[in-house]
């Protein structure tokens, strides 16, 4: 298949999401810097020169599950008088780091290990500590990573029960063992990052992958898209619940081609110490169970990621 393909939100559960982000920012008139409809940027580029000076600007990607921890930032931020200004749903990181670099952005929801690996696709770090202290070098000026959380949401290489039944995978190294062609089906970004076909092949001698773009980041389409067997691979979160609803297995990596990827917040010069403080706070109580339950509590469950945030920070008395 060629172009990635479109979601259609009245159709998939996340809808509810889209729509409740769209709202609140019709409300708040806060400039989207990206379509509600779709995964795609608007041209316009978006920046904090409208804001007040001592407004935090906070941005999250266009997956759901960045998109809560963000709003957790905002609402414990706000909880202590600062003021927010919410900038959800931009896309990927070739669109927003970009405007993090360039100051119009003060506080992201990361990942070590992508993140990391976006600046330095070379490093040879693998383990959790060994990347965060990567990492911190690697955050260019005027920028600096806060404390990294337990919580993790690592890519993993993903497949069907069914087909790893068939082939008998444990591992990505078991890919060597099927027989039939392979097609990895991911954000189209993924085709030219190390994890991407290329990755594939250097690390584990996994040769001639196909790629299908899905613009999704590992939701439905992606996951339809396995079912179907119209892609045989997909790079799905290993804290998404689709996996165990949808009888999907996470290919071990036993040669890390993904590094390991903990939450860790991206922060400007204009989050001082105070707000670092909370952010930290936070970055402390969340597991990896918590962020599972918080997805599943958007997928399954539709609740908005404000309610979502809201339930959790009580949960922690963290407000």
């Amino acid at each position: 298949m060629e172009g990635p393909l479109t979601v259609l939100h009245s159709t998939q559960k996340r809808s509810r999401l889209v729509s409740a982000a769209c709202a609140a920012l019709a409300v708040t008139g806060a400039l989207l810097l990206s379509s509600c409809g779709s995964s795609e940027p608007l041209d316009s580029a978006p920046g904090n020169a409208s804001a007040d000076r001592d407004t935090i600007v906070i941005g999250s990607q266009d997956y759901y599950s960045n998109e809560i921890i963000a709003e957790i930032y905002a609402q414990a931020l706000e909880v202590d008088d600062y003021s927010v200004d919410r900038q959800f749903r931009i896309g990927q990181r070739e669109v927003y780091l970009p405007e993090i670099e360039a100051g119009k952005i003060d506080l992201f929801p990361e990942y070590t290990g992508n993140l990391l690996q976006f600046w330095e696709p070379d490093t040879t770090a693998r383990l959790s500590d060994d990347v965060y202290s990567a990492l911190t070098k690697a955050t260019p000026k005027g920028l600096r990573v806060l404390d990294q959380s337990p919580a993790t949401d690592q890519d993993s290489y993903t497949v069907t029960q069914d087909f790893a039944d068939k082939w008998k995978l444990k591992t990505v190294a078991d890919l060597s063992n099927v027989a039939s062609p392979l097609t990895l089906g991911a954000n189209s970004e993924a085709e030219s990052r190390p994890y991407g076909p290329k990755g594939l092949a250097d690390v584990y001698g996994i040769k001639d992958v196909g790629f299908t773009p899905i613009e999704d980041s590992g939701g439905p389409l992606t996951v339809k898209a396995l079912k179907d067997d119209s892609i045989q691979l997909a790079i799905i979160y290993t804290a998404d619940p689709t996996l165990s609803d949808n009888k999907l297995v996470s290919l071990k990596d036993t040669k890390g081609v993904f590094l390991a990827s903990h939450v860790v917040p991206l922060a400007s010069d204009r989050v001082d110490e105070k707000a670092a403080e909370i952010i930290n706070k936070i970055s402390a109580a969340m597991s990896p169970e918590d962020l599972i339950a918080l997805n599943a509590a958007s997928v399954n469950d539709e609740e908005s990621a404000s309610k979502i945030a809201q339930k959790w920070l009580s949960d922690n008395k963290l407000v």
